[in-house]
């Protein structure tokens, strides 16, 4: 494996991979690497003849610098952790933005409710950096976790008004044993915690195992089994438009996010 800083050096490298005629899958992260990052990993190497894996913690989608100063880190593990999976070049910036840099990028609509709600400016950081990432590696195929669902269905949405030629590919969510989704901000919370962050899960498969076709009991449900400090949000939307939806009669998906103790959890699953 082989681990550059500098874009223009990336850039080098994939454009002469692509002229030997192989396929570049691209996987994005902010390091502190778990198993859900490995599983799309895993996804790029199935598909892709070359696979590249950038760590970079991006200012633009923190809207609280405490937030950022807190996101863990663990560059050697994680340079490890790539490299056993297959990582052909790990792109390490440590910044991905020169001077001068003055562009946007934003996708209205589907960032307006759930976390964008809450988080003014996130959606507009992750497509910038992702649109500017996605400019460096000129991927064939990018790999994103459902986990973070309205990021993905924002990605696919900008890459296809951008006309840019990358497939976006949905990683499944992973799950740790106890059902907590599998996240870096799961390293916050105290041990005190760690349970009560389950009941998010809990509620969303109860919600999912139900026969229920109204969301307003749906809701109801999912919302006595919540053990939260504050909720953001519980709802149900269309699958792909993330409209909120009276009642389920195609694809949709459950969608929560809250703070158990000071950590905020996000997780969802299909219905």
């Amino acid at each position: 494996m082989e681990t550059l800083a500098e874009a223009a050096q990336v850039q080098d490298q994939v454009i002469a991979w692509k002229r030997q005629g192989f396929t570049v899958g691209f996987v994005p992260t902010m390091g502190f690497l778990h198993a859900g990052h490995t599983s799309l990993m895993d996804v790029s190497a199935r598909r892709c003849d070359k696979k590249v894996v950038s760590i970079f913690v991006n200012p633009l989608q923190f809207e609280d610098e405490g937030d950022l100063d807190r996101y863990p880190s663990a560059p050697e593990a994680d340079a490890a952790t790539c490299a056993e999976h297959g990582t052909d070049l790990l792109f390490t910036p440590a910044s991905l933005y020169p001077p001068g840099f003055a562009s946007s990028v934003r996708v209205s609509g589907l960032t307006d409710g759930l976390c964008g709600a809450t988080r003014p400016g996130h959606f507009d950081g992750v497509t910038t950096v992702v649109a500017r990432l996605f400019g460096i590696v000129q991927p064939d195929v990018a790999v994103f976790g459902e986990k973070d669902y309205q990021q993905l269905a924002v990605i696919r949405r900008m890459v296809q008004d951008l006309a840019l030629p990358i497939e976006v590919v949905g990683g499944s969510l992973v799950r740790d044993a106890d059902g907590l989704a599998l996240s870096s901000r799961n390293a916050h919370l105290q041990p005190k915690d760690r349970t009560r962050a389950t009941s998010l899960s809990r509620a969303l498969f109860a919600m999912a195992a139900s026969q229920e076709g109204e969301v307003t009991a749906l809701l109801a449900l999912g919302k006595a089994l919540l053990d939260v400090d504050r909720l953001d949000y519980l709802t149900v939307v269309d699958a792909e438009s993330l409209e909120p939806l009276h009642r389920v009669e195609g694809e949709a998906r459950a969608l929560v996010a809250a703070y158990v103790g000071e950590t905020r959890l996000i997780d969802n699953v299909a219905l």
